[in-house]
């Protein structure tokens, strides 16, 4: 065992990096053991010294500007989980791997904006930039796509990777209980941002999601060209009938390599109710790995939270000790393509619910529709009569989105409709 420690700077005393503080106290021994060197922290950063964080902080140098941290001679390692994707966290990385300081960062908002730039930096100086941290927290998906499938061409991603959304639409299904209510009880509960936006408008996930296709597909970071859409617009009954026909709703991310190019999208999508994302509930994560040789893997575990976020910090913290390297998104970052953003095209099942008036013939009014734009029919029911309204739910066959959405124009066109109809991607899993 080498007898020089390994000294990390840790920036960001919130629950993250005091999940960090306490591992390495806690499991000091093991992690040497494991490590081949003793891990230790020697400063670290914070806007307010005396606040009481529930750990024994007074061994470390304290430093009220990150920058001024990731600077000090006595760090090896920059670890920084502040957050935010500019100012102190995107200045205090850069001044880190100026100053020859490896970098481990659960930060998936710095890496989605700013990845491609930080990755060469750090490639260019020899120096590790992990962020196993960043996606899924404790499920270690970064290793497993950049070490355990380095040697399959990865056909799709997918996952849910926001407990957050999965908390709420999971409550919603058990409960009966419409969005805003949900919203409301997660955001007493402390489970969103300081900016609700970031989880359910799908904003958190899409960074993860084009980290994850960079490191599948071989591509620069875009998280410019993910499809976003929130849950903000998921009713109640739209979960109720999903359930009805065999599915549950779920934000899902899926990132694929196309002919046209390269599909991110993080949209609500119903998913069949037995399969395993289906049966995800409350705020746990699951990303799913398809590759042309291993076929598919579902890794499942904990998404956010002090001993899952810190377990996965410490695993890169772990590897540098050990002398282990590998670039940034799993091949040198100047062989990354900057692939051409593409709109999912992919032909899927759609559900389609509308409301229609209650007369002879408007049925058949958009069932024509449907037919017309290419799009046919494989279930149907309609639901309770609604004074002269008619409640009905639509499960298509495989249709492209454009036939989809060229249907859905023409509805409106046929003097049955009743309100705005609803349409959501049913992801075959």
């Amino acid at each position: 065992m080498s007898a020089a420690p390994l000294r990390l700077g840790l920036a960001g005393l919130g629950t993250v990096g005091i999940g960090v503080v306490k591992i390495v106290q806690a499991h000091a021994d093991l992690i040497a053991t494991r490590a081949g060197r003793p891990v230790t922290i020697t400063a670290v950063s914070a806007r307010d010294p005396k606040k009481n964080r529930d750990a024994d902080l007074s061994a470390y140098a304290w430093e009220t500007d990150p920058v001024a941290l990731a600077k000090r001679a006595d760090i090896d390692v920059f670890v920084e989980v502040m957050g935010g994707h500019e100012g102190a966290a995107k200045d205090a990385t850069e001044a880190a791997l100026a100053a020859g300081k490896h970098v481990v960062t659960a930060n998936k908002a710095l890496l989605a904006h700013h990845g491609q730039a930080l990755a060469e930096q750090a490639e260019a100086a020899n120096l590790a930039l992990r962020f196993e941290a960043a996606v899924a927290g404790g499920i270690p998906v970064i290793k497993a796509l950049t070490e355990g499938l380095a040697g399959n061409r990865m056909k799709r991603v997918m996952g849910v990777m926001n407990g957050s959304c999965n908390y709420i639409l999971t409550r919603m299904q058990n409960e009966n209980l419409p969005y805003e209510t949900v919203f409301e009880e997660a955001r007493q509960l402390g489970y969103l941002e300081a900016d609700p936006n970031l989880d359910v408008g799908g904003i958190d996930a899409g960074h993860k999601l084009s980290l994850l296709a960079s490191i599948a597909f071989g591509t620069r970071v875009a998280f410019d060209a993910v499809e976003l859409e929130g849950i903000g617009n998921v009713s109640i009954d739209d979960i109720r009938l999903a359930e009805d026909m065999g599915y549950r709703i779920k934000l899902l991310g899926v990132a694929q390599m196309t002919g046209r190019g390269l599909e991110q999208r993080m949209t609500p999508c119903l998913v069949p109710a037995d399969s395993p994302l289906g049966q995800l509930q409350g705020g746990t994560n699951m990303v799913v790995l398809e590759g042309d040789s291993v076929g598919q893997i579902v890794l499942r575990g904990p998404g956010a939270g002090m001993g899952p976020t810190a377990s996965a910090v410490m695993a890169d913290v772990i590897d540098i000790a050990r002398g282990f390297r590998l670039p940034t998104f799993g091949q040198p970052a100047s062989t990354l393509i900057a692939a051409r953003p593409a709109r999912a095209a992919t032909p899927a099942p759609y559900y389609l619910r509308m409301t229609l008036l209650d007369k002879p013939g408007a049925l058949a009014k958009i069932a024509t529709c449907l037919g017309d734009a290419g799009v046919s029919i494989d279930q149907m029911r309609q639901y309770g009569h609604q004074g002269t309204n008619a409640p009905v739910l639509i499960v298509t066959h495989k249709a492209a989105p454009d036939d989809v959405a060229h249907a859905m124009t023409r509805f409106g066109a046929t003097g049955v409709l009743v309100g705005e109809p609803v349409a959501i991607r049913i992801e075959e899993v």
